[in-house]
């Protein structure tokens, strides 16, 4: 049995710790997301970094992000959740490339919830100041094959 250094042990511990960050930094988007709070969400991002979402568009910055979010989706709280599952990720020292499967469950008037869309997301993140942020998310909706434009519900519909 070969004995390990103790700069073996730190390696493999900082590797386990940033992936355990990274898993961390998906939970975070799906309850920023779901709890419609746009601020935190945004600081997911790095400074250049950047969104890319069907059907809403695209947006670099954490502010312009926020903004992309605040104009394209309703402010209302507990309609969907999302279900964030079966992360990849190749890490590469302070940058990852990662996939990530999700889900939407929306919740429906008479509360009766619908999965309504499946994707993923494709991720380039970049590690800042000790933390994971997201350098470049782009989230793909692969059932349906096109995000409806009622499932993102827009601003427009909720003005009504």
């Amino acid at each position: 049995m070969a004995i390990r250094s103790d700069s073996d042990v730190s390696i493999r511990l900082e590797r386990l710790e940033d992936l355990q960050a990274i898993n961390r930094l998906f939970t975070d988007y799906g309850h920023y997301l779901d709890e419609r709070d746009w601020p935190k969400l945004a600081a997911l991002f790095a400074e250049d970094g950047e969104v890319i979402l069907e059907p809403l568009g695209r947006a670099t910055g954490p502010s312009a992000i926020r903004s992309l979010l605040e104009g394209g989706l309703s402010s209302e709280r507990g309609r969907t959740f999302h279900i964030i599952s079966n992360p990849l990720v190749t890490l590469t020292g302070e940058s990852a490339e990662t996939n990530v499967s999700w889900a939407m469950i929306v919740r429906h008037a008479d509360d009766r919830p619908t999965l309504a869309a499946f994707g993923r997301h494709r991720d380039r993140l970049v590690k800042v100041g000790g933390r994971w942020k997201f350098q470049r998310r782009e989230g793909l909706t692969e059932i349906p094959t096109t995000m409806p434009t009622s499932l993102a519900n827009h601003r427009a519909a909720e003005r009504q």
